[in-house]
């Protein structure tokens, strides 16, 4: 543990009622909290952790497992709901650490099932997610109310999200009922003298992008100033945000959305769509340097067909360099004699003849197949490489050169040779897991191969579209025209040539290309046959070293946990090699030494060898490699203990991890690679993403400073059965006629609600307004307000997917038959706008594809169904107390039984059972003649199907209130069954 964690730790001890602690993203967040579990003793009491990611369990529980002899109470376990009700309450009063999801804490403290004076703290991680009404805060309050002794401390490592919005620390802090706000940024004096006592060496590694690379920037970046210049004159969104480098965030979408949702149904289809744009032109920018170029070409080939309409930015006037580009970095069109194709494809075409033939047009030499040999298009593939893929195998190579000098100069030494078997770990971290996956193939194969392989199944993808599209196409009896299957494609002739366009003529050549490779052995053999695809040489331009050959003796891991089995064994074949080969033992060494971690299960070791010839005087050994995946969020440095760390996309929470782990390890020898795409928005991300850190650091420090915190905020003085607000109808002059003016006793409202609705934050608002709580398990509606009420809440997003799924129609059918008065309650977020859709786009006629008609259907279906409209969760509440008013308590074991068949198949509690037979109603309703009209009172003056069968015709047509109606239900009673004599 580092010193600053101590002091942390120093300062959350000093106040018993706990903290809000706001540390930099990547200063290991899981070992403070680990320490801070180290100290607690079961005589305390328990104590349980919400809201952890699972990655953040299983760090907290690695690191809790590394220390030495840990203590098996510390090593905290998860409650489920699998867990029975006693069983939970006997791990309330062990004294032990639990993790708890919110759902099932919050239940358990409703039903009284949680021992408050047993409970030792809380600790909540991810605070930033945190919001007044959120499950969290509603735990805290009755916490807090029941048990005065207790403390909430409460962390997080975003402080950029503590910033959104008004004040949102302290209305954090208020909802956690904590005083204090410790404030720990990497510019901390603590925390920058611990960091930067002994740092890594540093090796800052500037790659130069290709011409087309840079070309792609220039274009999206034009485009996406475009959209956002387009966004401002909607006079909507704040202008401060709408800029190039807030737009490589992904909370950019969120600010803009947040000023926008109030306002959404208001806005063009055109303003919407830009804020869309804006989030594929950013993934645009971030996978130009992530991916290989038929990866990128391939992504923006589904873009085209996907956005190609709705899309804003497509039109744009530097779109089209994007495609132009990406497609340059593959292949190009030209003509079986080395010419280049234009758009303008007649001009190309005559001007060849005219330099072919001397000014004078003649046919060309027609060849056996009946086509011009020099007018055949054809494909010339690029195949540009990734440039970081060469300086990254020229590093590798670079760190074993220093390694065997290093084992030279200690003369063969066992005990030099023991010390670089445990030091001799080198750690590439890429930003997810395909690029792990690319990366170690590049070095392994080279990276020839590998972009050859991924146009062999670009191509293939191509071609099997190619055969969906026309599979269903009726054939023509007599071929007309050259086909594409023998691998070349005809360009027309001079007159057809005129009608012809570019992309025909591209998308047939990619044809042909796809067929030569079908028509051809695939695997290995087709790229044993290409002499450059062994090599590592490429198009990027890396730091002045020439290409190298392959290199013997590779061995990589992975270490991420989103790869299955089945990518694993694909992995394994490609790269194994036939023969006995041989390993060093360096490389056996460290392979054993990971084998006995107690987290390998997490780093998948390979073991490779390409068994090149040892003659080969160019290949050049590299050390062993393990491909890490940042998206994954496993601590993999203290597992993996590298000595060289190469980042391979820089990320500002990686790069502080690597910091914290050297200053935990002074002692060890640390080298830090960094391969950064010179003048590039990975550059630009990088440095930005610093600079709005410290930002959010200097506001959150400038709110401190002005922060006006009550005194009763450590919840000391909470009282459960009070509300927090004051309660509007007592009146302050009460009427002294009435037992001298003593107040009334209130009578407590209370609302059985369905677990599954603890999801949202409607629960919470409603015990913020007074109303006891009552959890059940509910088959009919989610809310029973009493005897007769019964609510059935949607939000805007469910409501669309219920009507979409079916799913409401029948909950609105069990409401109707079990209750007097079921409810729709359609709630609206508060943030947004309360309203569907504008006034404009409500039409006249019935759609099927518009809510407004679905919910009148509904309702001219369910005539007894309210609708209720609410515009917050706040409004829901005061509906709800109004809908209560001058009505009975609900039953809590009727509600339950309701909906559930007994043994018998009998309902229970069905109110129509009380007074008909549901089954014998739904029969009589189904009679010829029978009506909605007249259905109720034939019930009423028969008391069985077996009596109404006997009624003659005029006592059916004073019932029915017609002749016709009763001749009819007659004729069909009386109607003779068919037999066969």
């Amino acid at each position: 543990m580092v010193q600053f964690h101590e002091h942390i730790i120093s300062d959350l001890l000093e106040d018993s009622n706990g903290g809000l602690v706001v540390i930099s993203s990547g200063l290991a967040l899981h070992k403070l909290v680990s320490s801070l579990l180290l100290l607690h003793s079961p005589s305390q009491g328990t104590l349980l952790i919400l809201s952890a990611t699972p990655s953040q369990r299983s760090s907290i529980i690695s690191t809790l497992e590394s220390f030495e002899n840990p203590n098996p109470n510390l090593l905290p376990s998860e409650i489920t709901s699998e867990l029975s009700a006693q069983y939970r309450h006997s791990l309330y009063t062990s004294g032990s650490i639990f993790f708890i999801t919110s759902r099932i804490l919050i239940v358990d403290l409703l039903n009284s099932k949680v021992p408050t004076s047993n409970i030792a703290g809380l600790i909540i991680l991810n605070a930033h997610s945190l919001s007044e009404t959120c499950t969290e805060a509603f735990i805290v309050r009755i916490f807090r109310s029941l048990n005065r002794t207790g403390y909430v401390r409460a962390f997080s490592d975003k402080p950029q999200a503590m910033v959104s919005g008004f004040s949102k620390a302290e209305r954090i802090m208020k909802c956690l009922f904590v005083r204090r706000l410790h404030l720990w940024p990497r510019f901390q004096v603590y925390v920058s003298q611990d960091l930067e006592r002994d740092p890594p060496i540093v090796v800052d590694i500037r790659v130069s992008q290709s011409n087309l690379m840079k070309g792609i920037q220039k274009a999206i970046v034009e485009v996406m100033d475009a959209c956002l210049k387009e966004m401002r004159k909607t006079n909507k969104v704040d202008i401060e945000d709408l800029t190039v480098e807030n737009g490589l965030f992904k909370s950019f979408d969120e600010i803009v959305r947040r000023q926008l949702d109030p306002i959404w149904h208001t806005l063009g289809k055109k303003t919407k769509q830009l804020v869309s744009d804006l989030k594929t032109l950013r993934k645009l920018l971030d996978y130009l340097v992530r991916y290989d170029a038929v990866t990128y070409l391939k992504y923006l080939d589904t873009l085209r067909v996907s956005e190609g309409i709705r899309s804003v930015w497509i039109f744009a006037d530097s779109s089209h360099k994007i495609f132009e580009c990406a497609k340059k970095r593959v292949y190009q069109l030209v003509r079986s004699d080395g010419v280049k194709l234009i758009p303008e494809v007649k001009k190309a075409m005559t001007k060849k003849r005219k330099l072919k033939d001397g000014n004078t047009e003649k046919e060309a030499k027609v060849d056996s197949s009946g086509m011009s040999s020099s007018s055949r298009v054809v494909i010339e593939e690029i195949l540009e490489e990734a440039p970081k893929w060469k300086v990254l195998r020229e590093v590798l190579e670079e760190i074993e050169e220093e390694r065997q000098k290093q084992a030279m100069s200690s003369g063969g030494d066992q005990t030099a040779e023991i010390s670089e078997a445990d030091e001799s770990i080198v750690l590439v971290a890429c930003k997810d897991e395909r690029s792990c996956m690319q990366l170690e193939d590049s070095v392994m194969k080279g990276p020839q191969q590998v972009i050859r392989e991924e146009w062999e199944k670009y191509l293939r993808s191509k071609a099997e579209l190619h055969g969906i599209r026309t599979r269903n196409r009726k054939k023509l009896k007599e071929p007309k025209g050259f086909g594409i299957l023998n691998g070349v494609v005809p360009a027309m002739s001079r007159e057809d040539s005129e009608s012809v366009s570019i992309n025909t003529l591209e998308h047939d050549a990619l044809m042909a290309a796809a067929s030569e490779i079908s028509n051809t052995s695939e695997g290995n053999d087709v790229v044993t046959d290409n002499p450059q695809s062994t090599g590592i040489g490429g198009r990027g331009k890396g730091r002045g070293k020439r290409s190298k050959k392959a290199a013997a003796d590779v061995q990589t891991s992975r270490s991420t946990n989103s790869r299955n089995r089945d990518e694993m064994k694909s992995g394994i074949s490609v790269s194994k090699t036939e023969g006995g080969e041989t390993y060093p033992k360096e490389a056996d060494g460290c392979h054993k030494d990971i084998q006995k971690s107690s987290c390998v299960h997490r780093a998948v070791l390979w073991k490779h060898n390409k068994g090149l010839n040892p003659t080969d005087t160019n290949v050049k050994p590299i050390p062993v490699v393990h491909f890490y995946a940042i998206d994954s969020e496993q601590h993999i440095l203290d597992i993996m203990k590298p000595s060289v760390v190469i980042v391979y996309h820089p990320d500002m929470a990686f790069v502080r991890e690597i910091e914290v782990y050297k200053a935990e390890n002074p002692s060890k020898k640390l080298k830090v690679y960094f391969l950064f795409y010179e003048d590039s928005t990975e550059v630009q991300k990088f440095e930005a993403s610093i600079r709005r850190e410290n930002g959010a650091f200097e506001s959150l420090i400038r709110q401190k400073s002005l922060m006006m915190i009550p005194v009763d905020q450590d919840g000391r003085c909470l009282v459960l059965t009070t509300s927090s607000e004051p309660q509007a109808s007592t009146l302050q002059n009460s009427i002294t006629r009435k037992a001298g003016g003593r107040k009334e006793v209130e009578k407590e409202m209370q609302v059985i609600v369905d677990m599954r609705e603890f999801m949202s934050s409607l629960p919470n608002v409603l015990h913020q307004k007074g109303m006891h709580i009552i959890p059940v398990v509910l088959e009919v509606g989610d809310y029973v307000l009493s005897p007769l009420i019964c609510v059935e809440r949607k939000s805007i997003q469910d409501l669309f997917q219920s009507f979409a799924s079916g799913r409401l129609y029948h909950q609105v059918e069990t409401m109707m038959r079990y209750y007097r008065i079921p409810v729709l309650l359609i709630e609206f977020s508060q943030d947004k706008s309360f309203s569907f859709q504008s006034g404009s786009e409500i039409g006249d006629d019935v759609s099927l594809t518009s809510i407004i008609s679905k919910l009148s259907l509904l309702v001219m279906h369910f005539p007894r169904l309210r609708l209720v409209w609410s515009r917050s969760l706040h409004a829901t509440a005061e509906i709800f107390a109004s809908l209560k008013a001058n009505q009975d308590e609900p039953d809590e074991k009727k509600a339950v039984r309701v909906g559930v068949p007994s043994n018998e198949g009998i309902v229970e509690d069905d109110v129509r059972a009380e007074n008909y037979n549901t089954t014998a109603v739904e029969f009589l309703r189904r009679l010829p003649g029978v009506t909605d009209s007249n259905y109720r009172s034939l019930m009423d003056g028969c008391n069985s199907l077996a009596e109404l069968a006997l009624l003659s015709v005029e006592k059916l047509a004073e019932l029915m209130g017609g002749q016709r109606a009763a001749q009819t239900l007659r004729d069909f009673l009386d109607a003779k069954y068919p037999t066969l004599s």
